[in-house]
């Protein structure tokens, strides 16, 4: 990208839509398309939208508008193919920015705009929310306790350093209020004694407005927020929205971990709608459903969001993550937790309403 800004790259615009289905878009010959590229959907009445295309076959493909599809019109909307896939710009902007007299956290909606009165992000420069693939071998055994304050966890079931441990919850039952508090307690240890506090990215994925005013009030009040990069995803978001969030938020533990060598504790709630998001767009692209609708692919693709949690040799930075699920109708047996619990290292069963 040169220095004014402007693209040299030519870009390939298409006016053939052949159809519309939810928020998708249906094209055809469409020379060389690229899974996940990004595309701009231009509308007749000059807005312009982002998409992803989600599905290739041959000279046809399917893009997810961003947006929603909602005024796209077949014979009159054109799509501008960019080459490129999706990227988060990245900088130590995300961390903090300077008010007086205060130093606080950012904060974004789920697609990564700020949504705290703040200026964009001054980038550095801009990673795929895809990440990078770990060597193996590359991996540090995880030994290191985090210490998050909470009896239940720290005693019976410690959370490690490069560790990734999920919270099975129930609805009605606060995990919202004890992610809320581990984000307050959070602390780096090494034998008995309590380093420095941990960074924390904390992603919410298909809350409510009470729930996302929750967080931001309790982060704020209490102090936290100044240590913490906050991406709120509401319920009435797209739902293409909701699959973006936890990648831009484990994009930025990758970041902070890798290059600044931060160690970073990655928050993820609820990963239960972050499935349900899946299997609507499954839905919608017609897909063989698997077990109670859930697309067969979401083993691969829950294991790309928890896989990103580690440590690597030679680098001082970790990730662990410690993803909060609700469980349908209290099932333990349901995909969406079965599945975690073959990806992730232990859980911790929080149901019982009277504990």
């Amino acid at each position: 990208m040169p220095a004014g800004g402007y693209s040299v790259q030519p870009r390939l615009d298409y006016q053939t839509i052949v159809g519309v289905e939810g928020p998708l878009v249906i094209m055809d010959n469409v020379k060389f398309p690229t899974f996940g590229e990004i595309v701009n959907v231009c509308l007749a009445d000059g807005r312009v939208r982002q998409g992803q295309i989600l599905e290739v076959n041959k000279k046809k493909a399917i893009v997810q508008v961003f947006e929603g599809t909602s005024g796209v019109d077949v014979k009159n909307t054109h799509i501008e193919f960019t080459g490129d896939v999706l990227k988060m710009p990245i900088s130590d902007d995300l961390i903090i920015k300077q008010k007086q007299p205060l130093i606080i956290g950012r904060a974004f909606n789920g697609s990564g705009k700020p949504i705290d009165k703040g200026p964009p992000v001054l980038a550095e420069e801009f990673l795929s929310i895809q990440g990078n693939p770990m060597n193996p071998k590359a991996r540090v055994y995880p030994k290191e306790m985090i210490e998050t304050g909470v009896s239940t966890i720290d005693v019976m079931n410690s959370l490690v350093r490069g560790q990734k441990l999920p919270l099975f919850s129930a609805a009605g039952l606060p995990h919202n209020e004890i992610a809320a508090q581990i984000c307050r307690q959070a602390g780096l240890v090494k034998g008995k004694d309590v380093m420095d506090h941990i960074f924390i990215v904390f992603a919410a994925m298909g809350v409510n407005m009470e729930t996302a005013r929750f967080f931001r009030n309790d982060f704020e009040q209490n102090g936290s927020m100044e240590n913490v990069v906050l991406f709120l995803n509401l319920a009435n978001d797209p739902t293409i929205e909701r699959i973006v969030t936890p990648r831009l938020a484990l994009t930025t533990a990758e970041y902070f971990a890798y290059t600044r060598e931060m160690h970073v504790l990655s928050i993820m709630t609820d990963v239960s709608s972050y499935a349900d998001a899946l299997r609507e767009i499954s839905a919608a692209r017609e897909e063989v459903p698997g077990r109670r609708g859930y697309p067969g692919y979401m083993y691969t693709d829950l294991a790309q969001l928890y896989e990103r949690a580690g440590r690597v040799e030679g680098k001082n930075g970790s990730i662990t993550q410690l993803p909060i699920l609700t469980m349908p109708n209290d099932d333990i047996t349901h995909p969406i937790p079965d599945l975690t619990g073959y990806i992730t290292e232990g859980q911790v069963t929080f149901i019982d309403a009277y504990l």
